[in-house]
């Protein structure tokens, strides 16, 4: 009998603490393993958690804690179906108004985002696609979501003292 593999796992090491959180790549394939090589490849280590919203997400993946943006992998298929919900603990790939424009910038939810998850094949209701989900360190994604926020130049809901993402790992 061939066993299923495990969906891999990461570490996510933060100057608040660890994170560690299970890939969905039975789930979302392509996604899980895009985060995987921007882990693998060293993209996120020294970034920051650079947009912080209390009730919604945690964002990092892209900036320094200067706000200069790290160049970024090809854009990705979005995977995003109606299984892979929003729910609170779940990675996700941010993306802009484009439905397939996700590069290595990612988000975790810090409450249950319905209104994220795929409803259909149009615009706004393609979702965002949600590839993994937080196995421990919820305690640290909470106070991530608590520290004080401002505006730094074009960019609001940004750290005032810069919460970084000192390496992903696999574990």
């Amino acid at each position: 009998m061939n066993a299923k593999p495990a969906n891999p796992t990461v570490i996510i090491d933060t100057s608040l603490g660890e994170i560690r959180a299970e890939m969905w790549a039975d789930k979302a394939p392509a996604t899980a393993e895009n985060f995987l090589a921007c882990a693998d490849a060293g993209h996120y280590d020294g970034l920051i958690f650079h947009r912080v919203i209390g009730g919604f997400m945690i964002q990092g993946g892209g900036m320094t804690a200067d706000m200069k943006q790290r160049p970024g992998r090809k854009p990705i298929k979005n995977e995003a179906k109606a299984e892979l919900r929003n729910d609170r603990g779940t990675l996700a790939m941010a993306r802009t108004s484009d439905i397939h424009s996700a590069t290595n910038q990612f988000f975790i939810n810090l409450a249950d985002n319905d209104f994220l998850n795929h409803r259909n094949e149009t615009g706004e209701s393609f979702g965002y696609c949600a590839f993994g989900k937080v196995t421990a360190g919820l305690d640290v994604v909470d106070a991530i979501a608590k520290v004080r926020t401002g505006t730094h130049g074009q960019y609001d809901d940004v750290p005032v003292t810069p919460v970084e993402i000192r390496k992903i790992s696999r574990s």
